[in-house]
């Protein structure tokens, strides 16, 4: 029987677009407001790619600072996972164009669809690897360009998503050293409806008709996702740190997925979780998709909120509907 290597977390590093997308310049383009954004979502701002700015862009430049960080070279990396739900295109994945971008010429790999809870599977598959001794180091990425499938005539969508990509490098963890500790991880195809993309794909091949209808769009019943995301955000948190014998309160750092100020905080208080435990950071980048825990994780540490040993917990909901937690020590 293999012996399982403990995995930890050796470099990180995000990116988001230099252009600011205000509230103040979404109230030119739909009726609305920057008080009536922040009210029901907690955002002020988003940065948004360029025309011709793909996933595979964004995530570059996170994997070249993550790579920099864990003292290895592009060549050191045996497998990349990139969660992900803008594709560069639909084939071939975007891990073959960011394994090419950044010159990682012995790695193989594949993207990962799992929506807002990209980065939590992608970190949950990449560990696998570095476990069982098939790599000893392996790059996951969470990166989107929200901006590519947003309506901006929907007023109930286009305030929610910005572009942005983060990365994290995995590694054999010393004994002793901090590491990823556990995981849990759901989906519940029946709430797949509540949020899509409804064209593109072989159900509904793009058309004339599925342009006029703007089906190639991401659309979305608030009210489902937002009850589903406080309930099941709760449940798989108290999952994982039951199977370890804690709770909320012996967490030094709540990271969740950057939806909405309203659904973290709902779950942060039926976790028992105070605010300096809890980051919210959606203000200055709105809905980054995979993207959001690794740029949360990057502003604790500018922050000074997160240091090497300290417990986290990492937990998303997504479209699908997709749920995940990870439990780690901080190994950076």
């Amino acid at each position: 029987m293999v012996k399982l290597r403990h995995v930890k977390i050796s470099g990180l590093s995000t990116y988001v677009p230099p252009k600011v997308l205000s509230n103040a310049d979404l109230e030119k383009l739909v009726d609305t407001n920057d008080e009536w954004i922040l009210q029901r979502t907690g955002i002020r701002e988003r940065h948004i790619a360029e025309p011709g700015v793909a996933t595979s862009d964004l995530a570059k430049e996170a994997a070249v600072g993550a790579i920099r960080q864990a003292g290895i070279t592009p060549d050191d990396l045996g497998f990349i996972v990139v969660g992900t739900t803008t594709p560069d295109t639909i084939f071939p994945s975007t891990a073959c164009m960011l394994q090419h971008k950044i010159g990682a010429h012995r790695a193989w790999g594949f993207d990962l669809g799992a929506a807002c809870s990209g980065f939590t599977y992608a970190v949950t598959t990449g560990m696998q690897f570095v476990a069982t001794g098939a790599h000893d180091h392996v790059l996951a990425v969470g990166a989107d360009v929200m901006s590519s499938i947003i309506d901006y005539t929907d007023r109930t969508t286009c305030v929610l998503f910005g572009d942005g990509a983060g990365a994290v490098v995995l590694s054999a963890a010393d004994e002793g050293e901090p590491h990823i500790m556990d995981f849990a991880h759901e989906i519940d195809g029946s709430g797949g409806p509540a949020l899509c993309m409804p064209a593109g794909g072989s159900k509904m091949p793009a058309s004339h008709e599925t342009i006029d209808k703007r089906l190639h769009y991401v659309k979305q019943d608030g009210a489902t996702v937002f009850k589903f995301a406080v309930k099941k955000t709760e449940e798989i948190c108290r999952r994982v740190l039951e199977r370890h014998n804690l709770t909320g309160a012996d967490l030094d750092l709540f990271v969740s997925h950057q939806a909405n100020r309203r659904i973290i905080t709902a779950a942060a208080e039926r976790l028992g979780l105070p605010d300096e435990k809890v980051v919210i950071n959606l203000e200055m980048y709105g809905n980054t998709t995979a993207a959001t825990i690794p740029l949360a994780l990057a502003d604790a540490m500018r922050q000074k909120r997160l240091k090497k040993g300290d417990l986290v917990l990492l937990t998303s909901v997504g479209a699908g509907f997709t749920v995940g937690a990870v439990l780690l020590r901080w190994s950076l």
